[in-house]
């Protein structure tokens, strides 16, 4: 399996992890129902909640990471900190933003979406991973695995929360993330399937690599 090098993101790298995510998010389910792609304009939907999501994070000093395959970057990672429980309907700027780019309807489908997640959260704090792709074109070589890895490590390592939360709309993502060892937490009910919200427990002992 192919293995590649760990790198810490930041605004320089903003076009790059945009265009990872897109391409990882656009065709998988629960972003079809959210930003309705049988509407016209749906890429646009994708493309501009993506870009104001990973703002957002930034903006909110929030850990992200990437692999590098030679001087390409494959796969990104966002990982949201217990202390920050995002509440996005009273983040002003970041709902006018989305409403301006993504429109209303999509803006209010996704706090929906988002508050009802929340609901299934354990009571202890957690790190969430609001955002997590690999591209397309490098799937199937082991770079998810490289990267949920990473992520692990560096939740343990921040002596924070209980574990790692995240979802996945996609039966071939819920294997491969019950496969790593995530359970069930419950399912969001999004048109005519489900979401599965996830977690597991973050290992004490999980060593942390370094990254560049």
């Amino acid at each position: 399996m192919a293995h590649g090098s760990i790198v810490r993101l930041d605004e320089t790298a903003l076009n790059e992890a945009k265009s990872v995510l897109y391409q990882a998010y656009r065709h998988e389910p629960t972003f079809q129902y959210l930003f309705n792609h049988r509407q016209a304009g749906y890429e646009q939907r994708v493309r501009a909640t993506i870009r104001e999501l990973i703002t957002l994070y930034l903006e909110l000093g929030q850990d992200a990471i990437g692999i590098l395959s030679g001087e390409t970057l494959v796969a990104v990672a966002f990982i949201g900190n217990p202390d920050l429980r995002l509440d996005l309907p009273n983040r002003f700027s970041w709902r006018l933003r989305m409403m301006l780019t993504a429109g209303f309807a999509s803006t209010q489908r996704y706090i929906e979406y988002h508050e009802a997640i929340r609901k299934l959260l354990p009571s202890e704090q957690t790190h969430h991973l609001p955002l997590m792709g690999v591209h397309p074109k490098y799937q199937n070589r082991g770079f998810g695995r490289q990267l949920l890895s990473e992520v692990g490590q560096l939740c343990a390592a921040s002596h924070q929360g209980s574990g790692l939360v995240l979802d996945t709309g996609n039966s071939h993502y819920l294997q491969f993330y019950q496969s790593e060892g995530f359970r069930s937490l419950g399912q969001v009910k999004l048109g005519d399937f489900e979401d599965y919200v996830l977690f597991r427990e973050t290992a004490p002992t999980d060593a942390v690599s370094e990254v560049s």
